[in-house]
């Protein structure tokens, strides 16, 4: 049988075969046992939260007491900075609801054994849901969703868990991606404005320090946060422990900081050179990344679009987007960076108004941008030596560290291996765990000297039984999300067989350069 998603054209066509259409499979054996949610998970999704909330209600509350003192310039950027990036992210989130619910009320019509909301209490949902995205909390309901979908997946009967748990990883994607947005519009420009206030004013008061900590600390922790919850998604990449998400933050927190306040000495001075250094800055990155052909979203317009915004996560930090090769990428990024670090702060001291600031501290702020980056940097290679995801990459084989050795391709590999987040697929071992260059997290793993030969794969019992979700496009790979997790009507085919279906559905992606039917690789869902 066959069934196909709907939706506009253009989107990928999906495919439901029963076992006896017959098709290529993958070889399976014993399967380690699926994810479970931990107490630990629902912990970091709500310190996640307080970090959300602190952030936005530092902010309004510093726009506030400016507004009292009389500081109307003051006050209208800081809002500015609070308000338009919030609407913006509101307004997507919404986007996606309304996409989502539309989705859900319109199958449960189709004789689902989830009736969905109907009549009056799908109208209590949408007015509820308008609400909350007018109060501007979108996200604040998303990741009580979140909570809850994954407590569910704990309490509910075995089918039911991994239904839970599926919804519960789409919810976390979501939120991530919205998070990740909203730092970077919001934030990273709050940020700098309350850094360059308090350069021009000579003191720091509590809700400014509050304020720009508030922000630091949301930046550091969403990049961290993405990259953990992209990993976890993915069952053929190792998860990221909490030791290494917090080294991370740290990582982030540390180079950013450096970057913001190098920005905010020289705005201090420059106001009109650094708007025209930030915009030429921007430009160059997008161009770059335009160059670099990423493949994340579905069509040519949203892939530019999110390669500008990608642009602006680049004015910051370092943001691995494309598959393939990355070091050198990462190595030049941050070799411009630190060089326009140093440019802007030494231009500063240079010019900097000696009646205001003491040569005294001049030389202390100089000294903070150049050990906090120093320090960023320092944490960056412990997260990349002791507790990335794959192991330690010191080893008593590894000498120098500085260059990789690529082993040799099997011969008859298949070319791509299919994934889906919440079920359980066989972890990569071997030379299988180093991973292709740039298919780490954030930047590709550097110093790192690869085995020769990795071990031949074992052999495995074929696996039939089950439908068979059939998607005809390439697997997405990383460290972009797959194709399921970018186009919504795969994830409602999904959830929609996941949980009607009484055995578990399997996925397949298109494999390019290959048979279809010999190559292609098949998960369970």
């Amino acid at each position: 049988m066959a069934a196909k998603s709907d939706g506009g054209g253009g989107g990928p066509a999906v495919l439901l075969e029963s076992p006896e259409d017959g098709g290529g499979r993958r070889e399976a054996g014993a399967e380690p046992p699926a994810r479970r949610y931990r107490l630990r998970d629902g912990c970091w999704v709500f310190c996640a939260l307080l970090v959300c909330f602190a952030d936005g209600a530092s902010d309004l509350w510093l726009a506030a007491h400016y507004y009292v003192r009389g500081q109307r310039w003051w006050f209208g950027l800081t809002l500015l900075f609070v308000l338009l990036p919030s609407l913006v992210v509101q307004m997507l989130s919404l986007r996606w609801f309304v996409y989502d619910f539309a989705a859900s009320t319109k199958d449960s019509g189709g004789g689902t054994k989830d009736s969905g909301p109907r009549g009056c209490c799908r109208l209590c949902v949408w007015l509820l849901q308008g609400l909350i995205h007018l109060l501007q909390l979108g996200q604040v309901w998303r990741y009580l969703r979140t909570l809850y979908l994954g407590l569910q997946s704990r309490w509910q009967a075995e089918h039911r868990r991994r239904h839970f748990y599926w919804r519960m990883m789409f919810e976390s994607a979501d939120i991530s991606m919205l998070r990740l947005l909203e730092a970077f519009l919001k934030s990273a420009p709050q940020l700098v404005l309350q850094l360059s206030i308090m350069v021009q004013q000579n003191s720091i008061e509590p809700l400014q320090g509050l304020s720009a900590s508030a922000s630091l600390v949301s930046l550091a922790w969403m990049i961290a946060s993405y990259q953990k919850v992209l990993r976890d998604s993915r069952e053929d990449k190792m998860p990221m422990s909490y030791k290494g998400a917090v080294v991370q933050i740290l990582w982030h927190l540390f180079t950013i900081a450096a970057r913001a306040i190098a920005f905010a000495l020289f705005a201090s001075v420059f106001q009109l050179y650094f708007g025209i250094f930030i915009v030429t800055h921007w430009c160059i990155m997008t161009f770059w990344i335009i160059q670099g052909e990423t493949d994340f979203c579905m069509s040519k317009w949203e892939e530019i679009i999110y390669n500008m915004v990608v642009g602006i996560i680049y004015i910051f930090c370092w943001f691995n987007v494309k598959e393939g090769r990355s070091r050198y990428r990462m190595c030049i990024y941050y070799v411009i960076t630190l060089s326009e670090n140093a440019a802007l702060t030494i231009l500063w001291f240079l010019y900097y108004d000696r009646k205001t600031t003491s040569d005294f501290n001049a030389l202390i702020l100089v000294c903070v941008v150049s050990s906090s980056f120093a320090l960023g940097i320092f944490f960056m290679f412990i997260y990349y030596c002791l507790l990335h995801p794959n192991g330690p990459i010191f080893s008593h084989r590894s000498v120098g560290c500085i260059f990789r050795q690529e082993p040799p391709r099997v011969p008859g590999s298949p070319v791509e291996a299919v994934t889906s987040p919440p079920r359980s697929l066989p972890r990569t071992t071997g030379g299988e765990r180093d991973g292709a260059p740039g298919e780490r997290d954030s930047c590709v793993p550097v110093f790192q000297v690869r085995p020769r030969a990795p071990p031949a794969p074992a052999a495995r019992a074929p696996r039939t039984e089950g439908p068979v979700i059939r998607i005809d496009l390439p697997r997405k790979k990383y460290p972009a999300w797959d194709a399921h997790f970018i186009d919504r009507r795969l994830r409602k085919t999904i959830l929609a067989l996941e949980y009607a279906s009484p055995t578990t559905p399997r996925l397949q992606y298109r494999t390019p350069g290959a048979p279809q039917e010999v190559l292609e690789y098949e998960t369970t869902v």
